[in-house]
C-alpha cells in the first residue's frame, strides 16, 4: 500500500515533538516531511535563567533537531511557508538556505500546521528603541547586557499588551483570554526580584506586574489567585490591572490604552501573539488567522488537516504544556486512521501545567483546569519544581522532542504532591 504523505509546517516545540511521536506511531506507513524556516529550536522557556546567570541565552539554549527526523526517516526542508492551498492540498514555499531561491510547491495526505505565531512588537510603537523582552535568545541577550552594563536601578515594568484572540463559531466552546500568555511575566517577577537582590540593585518594590485584563494571569483561575496575588502584594510588587493594552513606550515608561501611564526604566514587554499573515482568510482559519479545530485538533471543514501549538485556535494560554497534549492526540488520531485502528482516544481536556523560575534555585508550579470549569486547582513553590523545569529541557534535548508518555503525568505527580 502507498505511504500516505504526512506534511508538518514548523519544527518548534510542538512541530518536533508531533513528527517524533507521529513516526513512533505509524511511521512505516507514512512519508513524513517536515518544513520550517531554521534548522534548530530555542528552548524559550529557559532564557530567564540563563540572562539571570549572565549566559548568553544562544551559547546554551539552541539545539538542532534534523538528526532526530533523520534517525526516524522523516524529510526535512529548511524553507518559509508562504501559502497553503487547502482545496489542492498543496503548500507554497520558498526554500531559504540561500537568498534568491524561487518558490517550490509540495502536496500533502495530511497537513499538520503547527507554525506558531508572530509576536508583533512591531505593532508596539517605541519598543524597538525602549522595550526590553526575553521571547528569543537576541532579545534575551539584549536585557543581559543591559542589566550586567547599563541598569541604574530604577523602576522595571513587566505585563502584556492586550491578546486578540480569535473567533469562529465552528469553535469548541472556550472562554476568550485578554492576554495570551501570562506565565512568563508572573516568572519574571519572582526571578528578577531575585536577580536585583542577589546584585544589591533593589527588590521587589522595583517591580510592577500590568495586565490588559482585570486579573493577570486569568487562566491560573481564582482559587489560584487569591493565593498568589495577595502574597506577590505583601511582598512589595506593584500591580496595574485592565490596561486594555499598550499605547506606546518611551524612555521613561509605557502609556496605555485606558490613558494612564506607568513610569519604569525597563518595559519588559510581551506582546499580541499573530497569526502568520499568509494564515489571515483561509478557508480552514478563525477571524484572526488561527486554525479551527475541534478537541482531537482537527479542522471540521477539512479533516486531512490538523493543527497543534500556538497555531492553534484552541491553544489558549499560548502554553508550552497544551502544544504537548495536543501532539500527543493529534498523533494518535491520524495514527488510528492510517491504520485502521479502533482505539478510543479521549478529547484535548484544556489545563495549565506550568513550570517557573522564581531564583535562588526555587521555582513554583501550577496545575488548574478550573479557568475551564474544572475543580483541579494546584498551586506550589520550592526546590522542586526548579529541578523539574530544569529536568524537562534536559529531556527534551536529549530525547529530541520525544517525551515518554510518562513524562507528563509524572512531572503532575511530583508536582502535586511536593512539600518544599
Amino acid at each position: 500500500m502507498k505511504q500516505k504523505k504526512v506534511l508538518v509546517l514548523g519544527c518548534n516545540f510542538a512541530g518536533l515533538t508531533f513528527s517524533r511521536y507521529l513516526h513512533k506511531e505509524a511511521g512505516d506507513h507514512l512519508e513524513i516531511t517536515v518544513i520550517d524556516r531554521k534548522n534548530y529550536i530555542n528552548f524559550i522557556p529557559n532564557i530567564p535563567i540563563e540572562v539571570f546567570n549572565n549566559h548568553n541565552p544562544a551559547d546554551t539554549l539552541e539545539f538542532e533537531f534534523q538528526k532526530f527526523l533523520k534517525s526516524d526517516g522523516s524529510e526535512f526542508i529548511q524553507g518559509e511557508v508562504e501559502n497553503i492551498d487547502a482545496d489542492n492540498k498543496k503548500v507554497y514555499f520558498t526554500p531559504n538556505e540561500r537568498v534568491g531561491s524561487g518558490q517550490e510547491s509540495i502536496e500533502y495526505d495530511y497537513l499538520v500546521v503547527a507554525l506558531g505565531c508572530k509576536l508583533a512588537y512591531d505593532k508596539i510603537e517605541g519598543f524597538a528603541e525602549f522595550g526590553h523582552t526575553f521571547s528569543d535568545t537576541f532579545y534575551g541577550n539584549e536585557v543581559r547586557k543591559y542589566l550586567y552594563n547599563d541598569y541604574k536601578g530604577g523602576h522595571i515594568a513587566i505585563g502584556s499588551d492586550r491578546f486578540i484572540q480569535g473567533q469562529s463559531p465552528k469553535l469548541p466552546k472556550m472562554p476568550t483570554a485578554l492576554a495570551a500568555c501570562e506565565g512568563p511575566p508572573v516568572e519574571l517577577a519572582f526571578s528578577m526580584a531575585d536577580w536585583l537582590k542577589h546584585h544589591k540593585k533593589g527588590s521587589e518594590k522595583n517591580i510592577t506586574l500590568f495586565t490588559p485584563a482585570e486579573v493577570i494571569a486569568e487562566d491560573a483561575g481564582e482559587t489560584i489567585l487569591k493565593q498568589l496575588l495577595p502574597m506577590m502584594s505583601g511582598m512589595g510588587y506593584g500591580y496595574k490591572k485592565g490596561t486594555i493594552g499598550i499605547k506606546r513606550i518611551y524612555k521613561d515608561g509605557i502609556e496605555f490604552k485606558d490613558g494612564t501611564s506607568l513610569e519604569a526604566e525597563m518595559k519588559i514587554i510581551f506582546p499580541n501573539w499573530e497569526p502568520h499573515s499568509f494564515m489571515k482568510n483561509l478557508p480552514f482559519t478563525d477571524d484572526q488567522g488561527f486554525v479551527i479545530t475541534d478537541y482531537y485538533m482537527r479542522n471540521p471543514d477539512y479533516p486531512e488537516i490538523f493543527a497543534v501549538g500556538d497555531a492553534a485556535a484552541v491553544t489558549v494560554p499560548k502554553l508550552g504544556s497544551l502544544g504537548h497534549m495536543e501532539c500527543e492526540i493529534a498523533s494518535k488520531v491520524l495514527a488510528n486512521e492510517v491504520l485502521e485502528n479502533g482505539e478510543k482516544i479521549d478529547p484535548l481536556h484544556p489545563m495549565v501545567v506550568c513550570f517557573g523560575d522564581m531564583g535562588n534555585h526555587k521555582g513554583f508550579y501550577m496545575h488548574t483546569d478550573e479557568w475551564w470549569g474544572g475543580n483541579t486547582s494546584i498551586l506550589k513553590m520550592g526546590y522542586t519544581p526548579y529541578i523539574l523545569k530544569m529536568g524537562f529541557k534536559t529531556m527534551y534535548k536529549t530525547l529530541g522532542g520525544k517525551v515518554p508518555s510518562w513524562g507528563m503525568p509524572l512531572s503532575e505527580i511530583l508536582g502535586d504532591h511536593t512539600i518544599i
